[in-house]
């Protein structure tokens, strides 16, 4: 018989790892080193900086490590709903609700809009951000677009450029003819003077008139009236603080507006709302975020702002500037992390842009999408239900705390050069954002940067999928650039010469012994031609000069790309490349540059980290193929 086993005892406490002794960060380091060591990677005398060996720098020279511990300090984040808001606006946070998700409207049809709109609504959208005005929708015809909607319930936010002040009269007759108490009317009248200059160059003049609009709500008190953008910032290729230092400054300068016409600071900064965008890069969105509520609550300590008004209240859209027109299917992950990010990072209210949005205006099936992608992220991923759930991740705390400090400097520099607007007027702000967008433009020619299904995994089989373009009124502000759209030219090179042929330009692979010898380069080097829209033809197994030169000739292609190891390259390259050197118009090889190489008659090289960009267009012109 068997005796009864003894009942099991939970212990008081679950330890993990406890029966390993604690490690040193001197452990690790030394383990480290040893790896770069037998890799090359650590030079003589270098062994006690393989942490910043291992780093990379944001655009704002913030050095992300790949370790964090305790000994990484930070300041004292509070706590939610207190100054200095670094983990949120508000004690509870968005636990209760989740936050406002924020559906944009930029059509200028008043009966579609309207039919759009009930659909987001009667699907989780919570409020609405309408374009009207200039080429959006009529103004007149707010009431028709707003009639079967509850603004008492889902709040309306406006976007009117120069003629925000007749579109919050009639969104404000709107709520009176609906029966909505002013003390009850929420959302954002959305006047930006200053963000109107920033993208467009002229507006800052209708500065007084948005003072004259806030001036008059005195029966609206939980009404938003200004937008402070940081958006035109971003969109012109800006980094994450000099967002950040331009939508500080712009926010200074509306609170001194203000309060230099009358208003006290608590209700001045009661009429504010800030938009920031949120990027697939989830850390620096959390971060930013996080950032943006310390900085703007030293701003709130410095002018006696007190109570809720101190606290920043936050609009995060997630980034045009990042949205492809090819493969846009992926844009929808892309948002998801922005989404998520902003989520994470405390936003009030977000608004996730539909897949499409760098095409034209979106369908039905992309709002969909667009609504469903937050509904997952509070409805089942639960993400609205911690309160910083980031809070104490001393990763995060630290690059909150560094983003936030250079976000600051860089706020001051455009104090000290006389406010937003006159940086805007002098140049000091576009002439800093084109440093940004060249060092970036640069990652992303070299591909350090990648765009998925652009510049890395491009599907050249892909149907175009088409829309109505959003008509944009812009022109002499900053610019708006996004990161897909040097590859992306290319892409359109090479469909015009397909409807115009029938075929794309073409180069032919020769892949020079078995297909183990070759595969990881001729896979390497098709990617990286087909980001520009150049098909590539396979040469099968190449054992000699013979047999390549016969199946350039049979390929129709001109130029030829040399894919095999280093060890065929030797046996190879050398013969195969005089062959086809007597027709090809050009010869590649897919591998770092060396002398040998160029004396064999290799014209360009594809490898990691070369200028892709510059290798595509270089190709594509020896292909007659023009912009």
């Amino acid at each position: 018989m068997t005796p009864p086993s003894a009942p099991k005892v939970e212990p008081d406490e679950l330890t993990l790892a406890g029966e390993f002794a604690d490690a040193a960060r001197e452990q690790w380091q030394d383990l480290v080193a040893g790896v770069l060591r037998k890799s090359g990677s650590l030079p003589e005398g270098h062994e006690g900086e393989v942490e910043q060996l291992l780093a990379s720098r944001t655009y704002d020279g913030v050095a992300v490590l790949p370790l964090y511990t305790a000994d990484d300090t930070y300041p004292d984040a509070g706590f939610p709903g207190l100054p200095p808001f670094t983990r949120g606006g508000r004690p509870e946070g968005n636990v209760a609700a989740g936050w406002d998700v924020r559906q944009r409207h930029a059509a200028p049809d008043p009966v579609a809009t309207a039919k759009a709109a009930l659909t987001d609504l009667e699907n989780g959208v919570s409020s609405l951000w309408l374009v009207v005005g200039g080429s959006g929708l009529p103004i007149p015809s707010l009431g028709d677009v707003l009639a079967e909607v509850y603004t008492d319930l889902a709040p309306v936010t406006l976007e009117a450029g120069a003629e925000f002040r007749a579109a919050a009269d009639e969104l404000l007759r709107v709520h009176d003819d609906k029966g909505v108490p002013a003390s009850e009317v929420r959302g954002n009248l959305g006047a930006d003077p200053i963000g109107l200059h920033a993208r467009t160059g002229s507006g800052a003049e209708l500065l007084g008139a948005a003072v004259e609009l806030v001036g008059g709500l005195g029966r609206h008190p939980g009404l938003r009236a200004i937008t402070v953008d940081g958006t035109p910032f971003h969109n012109a290729g800006g980094s994450d603080a000099e967002e950040l230092g331009a939508a500080l400054a712009s926010g200074v300068a509306y609170l001194r507006a203000l309060t230099e016409a009358g208003l006290d600071a608590d209700a001045a900064a009661a009429r504010l709302e800030f938009r920031l965008a949120a990027t697939a890069d989830q850390f620096l969105t959390i971060a930013k975020l996080r950032a943006a509520r310390r900085l703007w609550a030293r701003v709130a300590q410095v002018s006696g702002i007190t109570g809720k008004a101190a606290a920043q209240r936050q609009h995060a859209v997630t980034s045009p500037a990042m949205m492809t027109q090819r493969d846009p299917w992926v844009n929808m992950l892309r948002t998801t992390l922005a989404c998520f990010g902003a989520g994470v990072g405390g936003a009030d209210a977000v608004t996730v842009l539909p897949f499409d949005d760098a095409l034209g205006l979106p369908d039905g099936f992309a709002r969909r999408i667009a609504r469903n992608t937050q509904s997952v992220l509070i409805e089942e991923s639960k993400l609205a239900g911690v309160i910083d759930p980031a809070g104490g991740s001393w990763y995060v705390e630290r690059l909150s705390d560094e983003l936030a400090k250079a976000a600051w400097d860089w706020f001051t520099e455009i104090e000290r050069g006389g406010g937003i607007v006159a940086a805007l007027d002098s140049g000091l702000v576009g002439d800093r954002i084109a440093g940004t967008w060249a060092a970036r433009s640069a990652n992303i020619a070299t591909r350090a940067d990648a765009i998925t299904g652009v510049s890395e995994f491009p599907n050249l089989a892909e149907q175009p999928v088409v829309r109505e373009r959003e008509a944009v009124e812009l022109g002499g502000g900053l610019p708006v650039v996004r990161y897909a759209e040097a590859f992306e030219e290319l892409r359109d090179r090479s469909d015009r010469v397909l409807a115009e042929t029938g075929s794309r330009p073409r180069v032919f692979l020769a892949t020079l012994g078995p297909v183990a010898s070759h595969n990881a380069r001729a896979g390497f080097a098709a990617n990286l031609l087909q980001a520009g829209g150049i098909e590539t033809v396979d040469g099968g197994v190449i054992s000699d000069a013979e047999t390549a030169a016969a199946r350039f000739a049979d390929s129709g292609a001109t130029v030829a790309c040399l894919c095999g190891s280093d060890k065929t390259y030797a046996e190879l390259a050398e013969p195969v490349a005089a062959a086809l050197k007597s027709t090809s118009a050009r010869l590649l090889l897919a591998g770092k540059p060396s002398d040998e190489h160029v004396r064999s008659g290799v014209d360009e090289f594809l490898f990691t980290g070369c200028d892709a960009l510059s290798v595509l267009r270089s190709t594509l012109e020896t292909l007659g193929v023009t912009a």
